[in-house]
């Protein structure tokens, strides 16, 4: 094979293997992979195996080509294998390190979506992964980590002195901490408090503080917030309807107030445009803000869009970035 051809096939490959493991609709079915070191230490979704594979048993026979005694195996072990209510989504990173996540198998479970990855989410990842010094050597601080997926890639990839995730939900709560386990990472004491500072960095280097924190975007006040001493403020698909978004920006506005070094933190927000009312209040609340007196300033510019496509996602979905300045 032409160096080029093998270029090809590498490329055709790692494509595959990011849609597999993130367990997204695929192409094309260039190998067999149900047996991938990941797949079989943190199995993905029954019904995704069991599609995926009759799927490729399909492709086989159509090209008249007899499928193998491996693939109709695996296949017989998942067609009657129950569907958990939870299952497994990995993605990899440029490093060739990954992140593996535990999510419901359900959009929407305990009352809550947060229990699963958005889109949003992948591509705030993809952006920081593009810009680490945004994070290098400096404290972030996540509102509605959701599962994980954004500040685990940044933890791994972006070198954060310290990450704090946050949500309000127990259940995402409980599944957080364990996906910052099942990544490598120790949690810090006192993850349970609604806000603390996150402390002094363990001697264990290049790897951040880690803290899991309860917090409620209505009811924590500004001395909380700026406990954690925040460098970086980022969320994601969090502009779902209007009552959040009154939320976010009254908790924005809050760590307005915080200053580190003498200055506010960053922040970026990321959202997929489904409804452009939604996301034209959330951008009308940042600029009243400004306008009316007695409220802090926050302005805010959309952040050009980037060319690194690392994680597989719905390519149509019209997604943005807004860098605030606090």
């Amino acid at each position: 094979m032409a160096p080029e051809e093998r270029a090809d096939a590498a490329r055709l490959l790692r494509g595959f293997e990011r849609r597999f493991l993130a367990a997204r609709a695929l192409r094309s079915f260039p190998w067999q992979t149900v047996k991938h070191p990941l797949c079989v230490k943190h199995p993905p979704s029954v019904k995704y195996v069991r599609s995926f594979l009759s799927e490729l048993i399909r492709k086989h026979e159509a090209a008249h080509t007899e499928p193998s005694d491996e693939l109709y195996q695996a296949l017989a072990e998942v067609l009657t294998a129950e569907e958990p209510t939870h299952c497994h989504r990995s993605y990899l990173l440029p490093s060739g390190d990954s992140v593996t996540l535990c999510e419901s198998t359900a959009i929407v479970s305990h009352g809550t979506t947060g229990l699963v990855t958005w889109n949003a989410a992948l591509y705030l990842a993809e952006w920081a992964v593009e810009n680490p010094a945004v994070f290098a050597h400096r404290t972030a601080l996540e509102l509605g980590s959701g599962a994980g997926l954004t500040g685990l890639a940044i933890c791994k990839a972006c070198r954060p002195s310290a990450y704090v995730f946050s949500d309000c939900h127990s259940r995402v709560l409980e599944q957080l901490r364990g996906n910052v386990l099942l990544n490598g990472f120790s949690l810090a004491p006192g993850t349970d408090a609604r806000a603390q500072h996150p402390g002094p960095r363990t001697p264990e280097a290049e790897r951040p503080r880690v803290t899991v924190a309860r917090l409620d975007w209505d009811t924590v006040t500004a001395p909380q917030l700026a406990a954690f001493q925040p460098d970086v403020v980022l969320a994601a698909d969090v502009l779902y309807c209007p009552e959040t978004v009154l939320s976010l920006v009254g908790v924005l506005r809050k760590l307005s107030a915080c200053r580190k070094d003498q200055r506010a933190p960053d922040a970026y927000v990321a959202f997929t445009i489904r409804n452009p009312e939604t996301c034209q209040l959330f951008t009308t609340e940042l600029d009243a803000s400004v306008l009316f007196p007695g409220r802090a300033g926050i302005l805010w510019e959309e952040v050009p869009r980037h060319d690194q496509k690392l994680f597989p996602y719905q390519e149509h979905s019209e997604m943005a970035i807004l860098k605030l300045t606090l």
